[in-house]
């Protein structure tokens, strides 16, 4: 009996997290899967209402959960960053989620702004690391406000957090099987320190796998082959800072942010599933937003949690879905989002 937390939050984060729940329950009747759902009241409007983000007492109950379901983050009474940091940030930290999985997949009857490129191009994975670099909140500012005022921000790298997250991404480039290849992305020409680490790290934990080709590419020549060439990837992993702003321009590439999903995952502990897009305010409550993305995390936590037949089932749906040709990639009109939760969940 699996325990899943759903933490639905804010905008249209109830309406798709509803659409994964339902698609997920087809799955586990038809697979044999027991589990129950514990909904927690999280996000702006409890911020609003009580002035409370995470509590301590919710966060302790996190920790014995098997997994956990999220919605959307955000909300547009509440400052920006009081949220994300108090919710997201904190989540992946205190359960030390330190592998950010994105995979970048195009499906048949999904548009791609990309000319000439369809689904054999744009199936790969980036292994973001996820609980060091910049978000660790070291800096601080002097003089602020004036002509003189100073910031500083730090970003972190350990051995230990950039060795575990190298040897996940070539333990997935071998499970994957598909081209065998590892591409580390960074930007050791000009950050000497941190990433002469990273660049270090890579090449020693390399040579425990030899049957993994290894590449190289700098970040800024990345987004650039992301566009132009994105057969060349297979599986990518990166700093948290540049894994932020890539797996960004991989969604587009794979046809919108309706449709990206993302993991937050301790392999020994408890991770996170989310579609990847914003709260979007302005499309609350109307069933315009496409659950494809929430569907699609609820698949990826099946497979995390060792549910593999059944997350494939739902891999399957989706493909089938999208193939029709009727499922919107972003945004639809009114009640478009039930309809797409109703189709892939009739052909899981």
């Amino acid at each position: 009996m699996y325990r899943i937390a759903l933490l639905p939050c804010d905008g249209i984060g109830p309406e798709v997290l509803n659409e994964g729940l339902k698609v997920l329950d087809v799955a586990a009747r038809k697979f044999g899967i027991k589990y129950e759902t514990i909904p927690y009241d999280i996000g702006g409007d409890r911020y609003l209402r009580t002035g409370e983000v995470l509590p301590d007492s919710v966060m302790e109950e996190l920790r014995q959960v098997d997994a956990i379901f999220l919605g959307a983050v955000g909300h547009p009474d509440v400052q920006p960053g009081i949220l994300e940091h108090g919710i997201l940030l904190k989540l992946r930290f205190e359960l030390d989620q330190y592998v950010n999985l994105r995979p970048v997949k195009l499906y048949p009857g999904v548009e791609t702004p990309l000319k000439d490129k369809g689904p054999k191009d744009i199936d790969f994975v980036v292994v973001r690391e996820n609980t060091e670099d910049m978000y660790v909140g070291i800096g601080g500012s002097m003089k602020k406000g004036t002509p003189d005022e100073v910031a500083t921000q730090l970003a972190v790298y350990t051995r230990k957090g950039t060795e575990r997250i190298i040897r996940y991404a070539f333990e997935l480039a071998r499970k994957r099987a598909k081209n065998n290849t590892l591409t580390m992305v960074d930007k050791a020409n000009v950050l000497t320190y941190g990433h002469d680490l990273w660049t270090r790290t890579f090449a020693e934990v390399g040579q425990e796998y030899p049957d993994i080709t290894q590449e190289h590419a700098f970040v800024d020549a990345c987004c650039m082959w992301f566009v132009k060439n994105p057969e060349w990837f297979d599986v990518v992993v990166t700093t948290n800072m540049f894994g932020d702003i890539i797996t960004d321009l991989g969604a587009m590439i794979q046809g919108g942010m309706g449709v990206a999903a993302s993991g937050n995952i301790n392999p020994e502990g408890i991770s996170m599933f989310e579609p990847i897009h914003g709260s979007a305010p302005k499309h609350a409550g109307l069933g315009k937003a496409c659950p494809i993305a929430a569907i699609s995390a609820a698949g990826m936590m099946l497979d995390t949690l060792g549910e593999t037949e059944a997350a494939l089932a739902i891999e399957t749906a989706i493909e089938k879905a999208l193939a029709t040709g009727t499922v919107p990639a972003t945004t639809g009109p009114e009640g478009s989002t039930q309809r797409t939760g109703d189709l892939v969940a009739s052909l899981v």
